[in-house]
């Protein structure tokens, strides 16, 4: 669960199957009001609907320099799959710690708390891109290992809490991590839309790669934080993009 795009690195280009059109972007073509009837569209939310992993990125440098480490260059790519009490049990073997995971993830609650209710913004056109597919009959979810407190003050923040129909976290199932296909599988049924139907919008390999071994289409948001599977993700994913005005206008 645990950033921006390096400015030294060039855009990828977005890649397209046959199902997709034009990204949100154009608005050269019309699109019916009904286009996204019976679809539905999962985000994830740090890193992908969300540029909020320098948040992370700053607590964990301040979190372990405090006890006497630096950070692993592997370590957020080691947590980014986990659920929250995950991330803590993992830190606490990987650095043998003397916490309990309730001690770290109170925290990490009180290190980024104020970041989600401040400052962190959406990804560049993601409100846009929300309600053009609200407008066209999709059903919108989110499908995240963010603490509940943490997802609903930051969208209600941002003005797009109320523009989705479900919330999935790893903690309704049974905080099995975002390795395994639970959490969107959650999302999809509390939509009422099967697995087929939904495109799920991720930036980590190990979502991309589960959503798509259950039948649902992945779009994959680039972010730095998971740029050494970036040619994995482009192999796999149905489309890419840096940005939101590359997302498919019809799912």
């Amino acid at each position: 669960m645990r950033t921006a795009w390096p400015a030294s690195m060039p855009m990828p280009d977005s890649r397209h199957d046959s199902r997709m059109t034009t990204p949100a972007g154009d608005t050269s073509a019309p699109i019916p009001s009904d286009a996204n009837a019976g679809k539905a569209a999962i985000f994830d939310l740090d890193g992908t609907l969300l540029d909020s992993m320098h948040v992370w990125t700053d607590v964990d440098n301040e979190f372990l320099h405090k006890r006497g480490f630096d950070v692993p260059a592997d370590y957020a790519e080691s947590i980014a799959h986990l659920s929250f009490e995950g991330c803590a049990e993992y830190t606490i073997r990987r650095f043998g710690l003397p916490d309990s995971p309730q001690d770290l993830m109170d925290e990490w609650n009180r290190m980024a708390f104020d970041a989600y209710t401040t400052t962190v913004p959406l990804k560049p056109h993601a409100g846009e891109y929300l309600r053009h597919l609200k407008a066209t009959g999709a059903k919108l979810a989110v499908a995240t290992s963010l603490p509940p407190r943490f997802r609903e003050a930051v969208l209600r923040r941002l003005g797009v809490y109320d523009l989705f129909d479900a919330f999935s976290s790893v903690g309704d199932v049974g905080d099995v991590s975002k390795d395994q296909p639970d959490v969107y599988l959650h999302a999809a049924a509390q939509v009422g839309v099967k697995p087929t139907d939904c495109t799920v919008f991720e930036d980590i390999l190990v979502g991309i790669r589960v959503v798509k071994s259950v039948g649902m289409h992945a779009w994959a948001m680039y972010d730095a934080s998971s740029k050494s599977h970036w040619p994995q993700i482009q192999a796999i994913a149905d489309g890419v993009m840096h940005d939101f005005s590359e997302a498919p206008r019809i799912l």
